[in-house]
């Protein structure tokens, strides 16, 4: 019983040290959202991304054993937008074998944009969410929500 009690203590302790240094770290990543007119009714809502250097965020299709977080957009909607293709990532991506994880991954660094085709009929406000994992080469942070607006005048 004796045991017991000591490995749940040991348990308790190494989760709430995780979790303590979770929350020191800072989100090293800065989001800036911009809006591109095509022509009269299509546009390009853009996500730049810049991530502090030694760290990485997963590309859209990352490979590997299905256990990375790829970044993922998600518009809430709306009937004056039409949502063009998927959204496209463009940045200098590395793929390679990394220790722990089956089969190559792939990942992004330093500046990255994401890019979402829209046709719009009229001034809307365009609202959703993203959602991203950045990892550097010791450890992930948990996964991030971060919300989104882009104003079509």
């Amino acid at each position: 019983m004796k045991l017991i009690k000591l490995t749940l203590v040991a348990l308790v302790l190494t989760l709430a040290k995780g979790s303590l240094f979770a929350q020191v770290i800072d989100d090293p990543t800065t989001w800036t959202y911009e809006v591109k007119k095509k022509s009269a009714t299509d546009y390009q809502l853009i996500f730049h991304l810049n991530i502090k250097s030694g760290w990485h965020i997963w590309s859209m299709n990352p490979g590997g054993d299905g256990y990375e977080i790829a970044p993922s957009f998600t518009f809430d909607k709306n009937v004056n937008v039409k949502l063009k293709g998927a959204t496209t990532e463009k940045g200098k991506a590395t793929t390679t074998k990394m220790e722990g994880i089956d089969g190559k991954i792939t990942y992004l660094a330093g500046k990255i944009d994401y890019t979402q085709e829209v046709t719009v009929a009229g001034a809307s406000r365009i609202t959703g969410k993203h959602t991203y994992q950045v990892c550097s080469d010791k450890l992930c942070l948990p996964p991030t929500d971060k919300d989104f607006v882009f104003e079509i005048k």
